[in-house]
């Protein structure tokens, strides 16, 4: 059994596009745009932001569903998830979006199973909808709707490392946190900038072999 646990974040990391974003482009009343930049200029924190948002989308659960549908991942994701699992890696999938529109979005590739830390998502009309944040900190430095920095640590105390997988702003705080990263896009200028322990990775097909050489690095050392 490896020391590793494993932590990703979903909304483009696993799925090839934001999810929430595509839900507020496509559903949501006038107003969603002005909270970004408001949020931008650090005026609102990105849980009330992304709480405010939530809020104005007008559409039904079957208008998300029928979105939903039509959402993709990485292909090579499962195999990802199967690699990790042989190696008896704990994996999480961490993120600021919204739990059913995760799970729901999984299922479908066969990969409801894995656990999802996430906003709440809670439909409160025929077509209104609240987000509750049931993994916020007092002590988040980015006052996100989930801490991701205490959930790793919440992970450290059953298993000594944590890798984590992202690719966004959400992820800053936390890669500075972990004991590697692998990184894409934003974040991984964000590693290269500030120096992190890290990896570039441009699928998951490359993240599995990523995978197998910090972990026998970690063998390697015992």
């Amino acid at each position: 059994m490896s020391e590793w646990a494993i932590q990703c974040d979903f909304d483009g990391t696993i799925s090839t596009v934001d999810v929430t974003d595509s839900l507020l482009n496509r559903f949501a009343r006038d107003g969603y745009e002005e909270l970004e930049e408001a949020w931008v200029r650090g005026e609102i924190g990105s849980r009330v932001c992304m709480q405010k948002q939530i809020a104005l989308l007008d559409m039904s659960m079957d208008d998300l569903h029928a979105h939903l549908d039509l959402i993709e991942i990485d292909p090579a994701f499962p195999a990802f998830v199967q690699a990790a699992s042989a190696r008896g890696l704990p994996l999480q999938i961490v993120s600021d979006g919204m739990d059913y529109v995760i799970t729901y979005v999984l299922k479908r590739h066969g990969l409801g199973h894995l656990p999802v830390l996430a906003n709440h998502l809670v439909q409160t009309g025929p077509r209104s909808w609240q987000l509750q944040s049931p993994h916020a900190s007092a002590a988040c430095g980015r006052n996100s709707g989930t801490c991701k920095c205490a959930l790793l640590e919440t992970q450290r105390a059953k298993h000594p490392r944590v890798l984590f997988i992202g690719d966004g702003t959400s992820d800053f705080c936390v890669s500075g946190q972990a004991d590697f990263v692998l990184a894409t896009s934003r974040l991984l200028e964000h590693c290269r900038k500030h120096d992190y322990s890290h990896a570039a990775f441009a699928d998951f097909d490359e993240a599995i072999t990523l995978l197998s050489q910090v972990v026998a690095r970690e063998e390697m050392q015992a």
